[in-house]
């Protein structure tokens, strides 16, 4: 018997699972991850529970590994299982998304994009990166969620974002995804238009940490640095504090009082260009960590992503200090 070598075998079973996988597998094991129940899932897939039950043991099979661990209850994913339906959902996303595309195409527009970004850069630099692109392709369909760092890269790896605007945190896996850092973020202080430290030259720490403020809630990044600022200067943070990330709330308290409120400089100017908030006359020693590009590693994007990620570059390009690269389509 002739010895195996490892790298070919590797190859051939790559290649065996890449033509012998069913796109309705794929789908049963979704179905079997939402419904916990092989009869259940069989009835949503329209076939019959020992079809359903063939095609799983199939599966296993090719895949080598229990997926499914069955017990009176119905079943329930095992390590395997809760990898290869993770997989199954990307997978079945992408042919979903080249399915619009298609569909697109066919009506005479361009496809569409999805981008996910954090506040900032949602209000600063994709507004002007969407109206570039659209000025050269206005039938293409732009889509923006706008979203914590976490919550965005989620569905990135789902395959429901084309790429993301945000944090990439080192908990996070980098083999999965590929970084291209465009700026931090400094924080100041904004408050209502005629609040009365707007005319204090000489504002300090100790002065603004005896307001009252509106700040992002316990346990979130931001609030975590703005506390830490205060201590590492000797000083207690504030104690009169309303705890709330939305910006209709925020707006609406600063508008009716002389509560004051942490904010991302880039963020800040843009809001008192418009007369909405005033910056006080302090400069922070608080930082955001650096956002940046997001995208699967190995990822290819569509024409209109990428003709969208080089907008953002280009754009991104003009607002902060270093060059970027792009890419061609």
């Amino acid at each position: 018997m002739h010895p195996v070598d490892p790298v070919d075998y590797k190859r051939r079973s790559k290649r065996s699972l890449k033509t012998r996988l069913k796109t309705r597998q794929l789908l049963l094991l979704i179905e079997l991850d939402e419904q916990r129940n092989i009869h259940r899932a069989a009835e949503e897939m329209d076939m019959t529970q020992p079809a359903a039950s063939k095609q799983l043991k199939d599966l296993e099979e090719l895949l080598d590994v229990q997926l499914f661990e069955r017990n009176t209850r119905g079943v329930v994913p095992t390590i395997f299982g809760e990898a290869m339906i993770r997989h199954a959902r990307m997978a079945l996303a992408t042919l979903s998304n080249a399915h619009d595309d298609l569909t697109a195409l066919k009506a005479g527009l361009v496809g569409q994009v999805n981008v996910g970004a954090i506040m900032t850069p949602s209000v600063t630099l994709l507004p002007k990166a969407v109206t570039r692109v659209k000025d050269d392709s206005p039938l293409l369909r732009i889509g923006i969620q706008v979203d914590m760092s976490n919550n965005l890269i989620g569905r990135l790896q789902a395959g429901e974002l084309d790429f993301v605007i945000g944090r990439l945190f080192e908990q996070q896996s980098k083999s999965m995804f590929h970084y291209e850092e465009l700026a931090g973020e400094p924080l100041c202080v904004v408050a209502r238009i005629g609040h009365p430290l707007l005319k204090d030259p000489n504002l300090t720490l100790e002065r603004i940490a005896r307001y009252g403020w509106v700040l992002s809630p316990p346990g979130s990044v931001l609030r975590h640095k703005f506390d830490l600022m205060f201590r590492r200067n000797g000083i207690e943070p504030p104690n009169n504090v309303i705890d709330t990330s939305e910006i209709p709330v925020i707006s609406e308290l600063l508008h009716k009082s002389d509560f004051l409120h942490a904010f991302p400089v880039e963020l800040a100017s843009n809001y008192a260009r418009l007369k909405i908030f005033a910056k006080l006359p302090i400069e922070l020693p608080c930082e955001m960590d650096a956002f940046g590009i997001i995208t699967r590693q190995n990822q290819l994007l569509s024409p209109g992503a990428t003709r969208m990620l080089n907008a953002i570059r280009s754009v991104a390009a003009d607002i902060y200090p270093r060059p970027l690269p792009t890419i061609q389509p």
